[in-house]
């Protein structure tokens, strides 16, 4: 195991678009903090394994990873378009998003300016707070993988949402079964051990599902897929700009201020705003080709709704799921080659579909007899041992839908954490002086 050379400011895990936010703001707003990121990727990557021809980022491009806080930062969208080239060319473009392809192509760009601070292929393992007994001042130790230890004063994370793996699934170690992340990958996996004759089962009813319903039904590869949803149908998002008003800075502070009965009442009228829905264009898009299918007599495309998951049995020739039809109560079974959960992620609370904290931070908060984190307006968490920890994107149940993934408010989170950074880091500076 390797021996740190020094003790950073700010430590940073993880190094997708949360974090890249974050480098903006320290070297925009603070001045003179030591910062160091750590990334488990290779490289610099965003939603590698979901990049489908044509699918789009599903927000308005000025939110991007500095906009809204500074228009004029040479990190905008608008100047990464502009030096490439092509700023007319996407300004013509008939589409009111932009391509998640390009919107890659951003953040690989605005991630290579921090190339610097970056420590790539380097998958943090452990977190402890270390006091040591010769008057220094408290920071945490950070362990790797390959070996690598960094010492940090202070922590932001933002490692990504964990996977939602229902019930039926959870306990299912098979490789034809995998979550949305792994689409692209486990799909050439799939059609390669078939011989090109793959059978696929597509479960939820998110956009996500929608589009690899839409990519693998006209995959050379695939000769049959299958959509699961409990919903009647395939919904529609709520995209009123009314509802849309959850991606404003002033919804984070009504909706972190409101009472634990008021948040979950919010949140339950909200789900569809990001939820078990997709955007209209993808939706018809995917009626039409069942409807066209349905002209030509193919049955390469089918849609089941209405239908609760109820079991997952893995055989040599292929992956059973049985699936129960609640308006009738029959029972269908089908097997697969591979199945893919489109069914979201997990939020940091104690109900369903939530864990009580990162996996990273779990020894820390266990032994400081911590149940459930208590996550301040600017981001930070108490756990016990008085270093400043950040949570970067994964707050949703305490700050609302713009910690759900979206770009909407990434750098005026990112300034949030910063100003709280200089403030912090500077009274322990004081209290050590």
């Amino acid at each position: 195991m390797s021996a740190p050379e020094k003790i950073f400011d700010v430590l940073g895990i993880g190094f997708g678009p949360a974090n890249i936010a974050l480098a903006i703001a320290l070297e925009e707003l603070s001045s003179g903090m030591s910062v160091q990121f750590l990334e488990k990727r290779p490289g610099p990557a965003w939603q590698p394994n979901m990049l489908l021809p044509g699918s789009d980022i599903q927000n308005h491009p000025l939110r991007d990873l500095v906009t809204p806080r500074n228009p004029r930062s040479r990190y905008t969208f608008t100047n990464f378009l502009f030096e490439q080239g092509r700023l007319y060319e996407h300004l013509n473009l008939p589409l009111h998003h932009p391509l998640r392809a390009e919107y890659a192509q951003y953040i690989s760009w605005t991630a290579d300016f921090f190339e610097h601070i970056v420590a790539y292929g380097c998958e943090a393992v452990s977190v402890e707070a270390v006091t040591p007994s010769n008057g220094e001042s408290a920071h945490y130790t950070v362990c790797c993988t390959d070996g690598r230890v960094f010492l940090a004063r202070s922590l932001v994370l933002a490692p990504g949402r964990t996977p939602h793996i229902p019930a039926p699934f959870a306990d299912v170690k098979d490789r034809r079964v995998r979550h949305l992340n792994d689409y692209m990958p486990a799909l050439a996996e799939a059609v390669a051990a078939t011989g090109g004759q793959c059978r696929i089962a597509v479960i939820g009813g998110s956009q996500s599902a929608v589009e690899i319903l839409l990519h693998a039904s006209c995959h050379s590869g695939v000769r049959e897929v299958v959509g699961f949803t409990r919903n009647f149908g395939y919904r529609q998002k709520d995209t009123s700009p009314f509802s849309d008003e959850v991606y404003f800075p002033s919804f984070v502070d009504t909706f972190h201020n409101a009472s634990a009965e008021h948040k979950a009442r919010l949140r339950q009228e909200l789900v569809h705003t990001n939820y078990s829905s997709s955007d209209i264009d993808v939706l018809n898009q995917l009626y039409v080709r069942k409807y066209e299918q349905m002209l030509q007599g193919e049955g390469l495309l089918q849609l089941r709704t209405c239908e609760d998951m109820v079991g997952c049995t893995p055989a040599s020739d292929g992956v059973q799921i049985d699936s129960r039809q609640y308006l009738q109560g029959i029972i269908h079974s089908q097997s697969f080659d591979l199945v893919i959960l489109a069914t979201g992620f997990l939020d940091l609370g104690a109900g369903d579909r939530q864990e009580p904290f990162p996996k990273l931070l779990a020894s820390i908060a266990r032994e400081n007899e911590i149940d459930t984190l208590i996550i301040a307006r600017d981001y930070r968490v108490d756990l016990g041992n008085g270093l400043p920890t950040y949570l970067n994107g994964l707050c949703e149940s305490s700050h609302g839908m713009g910690d759900a993934g979206s770009f909407s408010l990434l750098a005026l989170r990112s300034q949030n954490i910063v100003q709280s950074l200089i403030s912090n880091l500077a009274v322990r500076e004081q209290s050590h002086a």
